[in-house]
């Protein structure tokens, strides 16, 4: 068999498990903030409300993991106990956006790795933490293509430099190069105040 044809063979799967969760995504999920449903067991967003976790929860969702601090302002001070409330593991590692830490995402992925079939919703507040994470966990240990993460987490945004930094950091550490055709890393310009 030919170098091509068994590389789209083993690429197949992943691109067909990606778009065939998303087909299958009840349409309320698609209202949650920047909603990302990555495989049948994984999904990255924004701040899901009260309202929307009892849709999660609907869908089949058993963890959800939180990545941001809660007070932020769209954050639920409760949602620790909502989550429970409706049946849900809940997991909250606390990343700072303008210092990501490698243990933070390691913390994350630990847990993902103790079940990886837990279907998982991972979030903070805009998708933009999770996203990067999402990135980093497809790509370490679900051997998703660089390239394909990449662009799924630039649906959501453009990393800036901090967080440019702390992916390829967490790359270097698992022997991984964030080179790819198709990946600019260059940082969105700074937004004026």
């Amino acid at each position: 068999m030919n170098k091509f044809l068994s590389s789209l063979l083993i690429l197949t799967p992943l691109l067909t498990s990606s778009v065939s969760a998303a087909e299958k995504a009840d349409p309320a999920l698609a209202e949650i903030t920047n909603f990302r449903q990555y495989s049948s067991t994984f999904a990255s967003s924004g701040q899901p409300t009260r309202e929307q976790f009892s849709t999660i929860a609907e869908n089949g969702f058993e963890r959800i993991v939180y990545i941001a601090f809660t007070n932020n302002q769209n954050a639920l001070p409760d949602a620790d106990l909502v989550v429970k409330g409706l049946g849900m593991e809940y997991m909250q590692v606390p990343v700072d956006f303008n210092n990501p830490l490698p243990s933070d995402f390691y913390a994350f992925a630990d847990s993902m790795r103790r079940n990886t079939d837990k279907k998982t919703l991972l979030h903070c507040q805009v998708n933009a933490r999770a996203t990067a994470f999402s990135f980093l966990y497809r790509v370490i240990y679900a051997d998703v293509p660089l390239a394909q993460a990449k662009a799924d987490m630039n649906t959501v945004w453009q990393p800036n430099e901090v967080w440019r930094d702390f992916i390829f950091t967490v790359l270097a550490e698992n022997d991984i190069s964030p080179d790819c055709e198709d990946c600019d890393w260059t940082p969105p310009p700074p937004r004026e105040q």
